[in-house]
């Protein structure tokens, strides 16, 4: 699938408070827990639990989501096919920050083990 700089621009207007809740969602319909969900939210952008409560109250964009993450090291090592796009090939940097945080939420919704959904070697 092509990225068109209008899919873009979506992405980077979506808020995080809209996508949270479907992320929650998703992981606990598949046995995962807000806790897990949240350590992986961690991982990927350095947000701790507080943090993650204030973006959301905050109603951020995904702009600003991840213009105020730091976004770990070993992020790069999220690879695969995410909502039909695949990672690595995604030119646009918060989209493919996006499909990061995608990639980690579906990993987790589908029962991956922790130490290998945080890239821990």
């Amino acid at each position: 699938m092509e990225i068109t700089p209008e899919h873009n621009e979506r992405m980077a207007k979506m808020t995080f408070a809209t996508v949270y809740p479907l992320y929650v969602k998703k992981v606990e319909k598949k046995g995962r827990t807000k806790e897990e969900l949240h350590q992986v939210i961690e991982w990927l952008t350095g947000f701790d639990d507080k943090s993650i409560q204030e973006l959301i109250d905050e109603n951020v964009t995904f702009e600003t989501f991840f213009n105020k993450a730091e976004l770990n090291k070993n992020a790069s090592l999220i690879k695969g096919v995410i909502c039909g796009y695949r990672i690595e090939e995604i030119e646009n940097l918060l989209t493919k920050q996006v499909r990061y945080l995608d990639k980690l939420v579906d990993e987790l919704a589908n029962g991956k083990r922790m130490e290998k959904i945080l890239r821990t070697p």
